[in-house]
């Protein structure tokens, strides 16, 4: 077992520090505060060959795996650069679509892989949630080879500086299935279509990334906008999710170590009572606990990415990406909380911008699958208990 990192994989952890020396923590702040895209720094991702790290290289990509791409938003987030985008875009859409997508949809993938143009993915929906079981958008063929999109999401990032949408709907009823995980199909939306509309959603989590509610009416889809099988979407978006939890893990990682790191900076210079206040265990010691937390839960993170990469049975994968989530979410809170605390009232101040940073922290406890479903999931499925019926 070596917990070393290669070469290539310290030069794609220590991308962060790099880029956060032209777009820092006050400019992720600005923007975020703002709700404004950081278009400049997604084009530096792009151009620095990063946004497409687990696209295959013939589609325009890096052609690596899921633990250089940890590594990568990890790093970023080392930084206080906790990107939302980068879920949607290129852990999810652009990777299902390098490894499962038709021609036609994998020659968008160069410019995605450029910071030219942006993909998002939309799953959630108001009366479904986290049982995705029981969406309502519907896909209904026209008679013509194709199908007719009808229904919404909600939640859904990115829309706004998207050209493409990776759209989760039902194409046979959950009544007229033999599974419940039957007769999903995924396509892949052009959102300049007719039908299409979608509205800002006010949220006060403060990153640059907008939240939308989305509508179709009526939206025209082919053969050629199909993402895997008809009706067999499941199989194609279950794989995904696990790309989607170990991100998200890496990101509340990055985060809690980034807070941790000015959390004890702070407290090592600020002076009270003739010494710095993290001469004091009050402040030292829940510090020290949440980098205990956040290494561990990293740990985590790294492993299920390995068991990704390495194609270990998808339900250990499946166990592994949630729990590191899970870990990674709270620990990542636990982080910020005891920076905060270090900082006392100047946590609270737009000149330090420690509790903006808690939104975000505390936002990955409830998305994009909230704590108690993760813990559900490990009971039934990691503890071999009975399904958790509340």
């Amino acid at each position: 077992m070596d917990f070393s990192l290669s070469d290539e994989h310290e030069m794609i952890y220590g991308y962060g520090a790099k880029l956060a020396s032209k777009f820092d923590s006050k400019y992720f702040l600005e923007n975020a505060r703002a709700h404004r895209f950081p278009k400049e720094l997604w084009k530096q991702l792009g151009e620095d060959g990063f946004l497409g790290t687990i696209v295959k290289e013939e589609h325009g990509g890096s052609g690596l795996g899921m633990l250089e791409f940890l590594l990568l938003v990890e790093g970023l987030a080392n930084h206080g650069l906790p990107l939302w985008m980068m879920v949607p875009g290129p852990a999810m859409v652009m990777h299902i679509i390098s490894k499962l997508g038709n021609e036609r949809q994998r020659a968008l993938l160069p410019a995605a892989c450029a910071g030219e143009l942006n993909f998002c993915a939309m799953i959630t929906e108001s009366n479904a949630g986290t049982n995705t079981m029981r969406i309502a958008t519907a896909a209904r063929a026209n008679g013509n080879n194709g199908w007719l999109i009808q229904g919404s999401k909600t939640f859904i990032t990115g829309v706004d500086v998207s050209s493409y949408a990776m759209v989760v709907t039902r194409t046979t009823p959950i009544d007229r299935v033999a599974r419940k995980t039957d007769g999903f199909t995924i396509f892949l939306v052009d959102l300049k279509k007719k039908g299409v509309t979608f509205h800002p959603l006010d949220i006060s989590v403060v990153v640059p990334e907008q939240q939308f509610s989305v509508f179709f009416d009526d939206v025209e889809v082919g053969p050629a906008d199909v993402i895997g099988e008809v009706d067999r979407g499941a199989d194609v978006l279950f794989n995904q999710l696990d790309t989607e939890r170990i991100a998200c893990a890496g990101i509340t990682a990055g985060l809690g170590r980034y807070a941790i790191g000015r959390g004890a900076s702070y407290a090592s210079e600020r002076v009270v009572f003739n010494s710095p206040v993290g001469s004091h265990q009050a402040v030292q010691h829940p510090l020290a606990a949440a980098k205990v937390q956040v290494e561990m839960a990293s740990l985590l993170a790294r492993q299920a990415a390995w068991a990704y990469d390495q194609g270990v049975d998808l339900r250990r994968v499946g166990q592994l990406s949630n729990m590191a989530k899970y870990a990674c979410a709270e620990a990542s809170i636990q982080a910020v909380e005891a920076a905060l605390m270090a900082h006392g009232g100047n946590g609270f101040t737009y000149e330090y911008g420690i509790y903006d940073y808690y939104s975000v922290a505390r936002a990955f406890r409830t998305i994009p699958i909230n704590r108690d479903a993760i813990l559900s999931f490990v009971g039934q499925h990691v503890l071999g208990m009975p399904r958790s019926t509340h």
